[in-house]
């Protein structure tokens, strides 16, 4: 369900994946703001390494887990509220997604924003929810595994960094993030929203998946809300090691030629 939050480490890899810094020899380097060779690169790293290169912090791409996610929080009172949260999140597939376009990411980086797209064919998300709320005269209070299947996943990240010097190096940090997300459709499974009537339960889901797009408009605001947060803390963890300039080969003035 937290799809865009599981995207994290897609998102966080990107940067790294062009690190010159660690990066292993068999993957390309890149000139400042060459986008061709960036694509080319990232895409490389990411069918060379589905298990991640946790050397530059890079996480297994096939099999993610990250940490616990607050989707929906409605006051406590009324006729109708909800909070929906969810923990023991793994996502599956990051290892088939592709890079499509790269900006930005040029030897002054803040001249323009950087901007990142992906798509997936598919982004598997399973985890163990937690719903509480009442609908009119309807309580429920219930927990179960929930399992996800987002189909022809497309991100396009737009973000914007401030260039911090430390030991005469220049280092990268996120002040603006926005995500976009899109897809072809949702498939989704809550076990156990009525735990003492399976029938009331598969007819719920059935309801769930016939209304998918209202359901998804409807989680959409604390699902980007969650993944900004999330992976705006660890993208910046990720420039906080490695100097802007390690990311790429030399930089060529062309007015001087050097």
């Amino acid at each position: 369900m937290n799809s865009m939050n599981s995207l994290i480490w897609l998102c966080c890899c990107f940067p790294v994946l062009i690190f010159g810094a660690g990066l292993p020899d068999d993957i390309e380097k890149c000139h400042f703001g060459d986008s061709t060779c960036l694509i080319r690169s990232i895409n490389s790293l990411i069918k060379r390494y589905p298990k991640g290169i946790p050397e530059i912090g890079i996480p297994p791409l096939d099999s993610y887990n990250y940490s616990d996610s607050i989707i929906l929080e409605s006051p406590n009172h009324g006729p109708i509220w909800m909070d929906f949260r969810m923990r023991d999140n793994v996502n599956k597939g990051f290892n088939n997604a592709t890079i499509t376009h790269v900006e930005g990411f040029l030897y002054e980086p803040n001249q323009k924003q950087i901007v990142l797209k992906a798509r997936l064919p598919r982004l598997l998300h399973e985890a163990t929810y937690e719903m509480v709320g009442k609908v009119m005269f309807f309580a429920y209070n219930t927990t179960g595994r929930l399992s996800s299947d987002f189909q022809n996943f497309r991100i396009t990240l737009t973000i914007k960094a401030l260039v911090e010097y430390r030991n005469d190096k220049r280092y990268l940090k996120i002040y603006d993030l926005k995500p976009s997300i899109d897809l072809d459709r949702w498939i989704i499974w809550l076990d156990n929203l009525y735990k003492d009537n399976t029938d009331v339960t598969i007819f719920m889901n059935q309801l769930l998946n016939e209304n998918w797009v209202e359901f998804w408009n409807e989680l959409q605001p604390g699902l980007i809300k969650s993944f900004t947060i999330s992976f705006t803390t660890l993208l910046n963890k990720v420039f906080e090691n490695i100097a802007y300039d390690d990311m790429f080969l030399p930089y060529i003035d062309v007015r001087i030629g050097s």
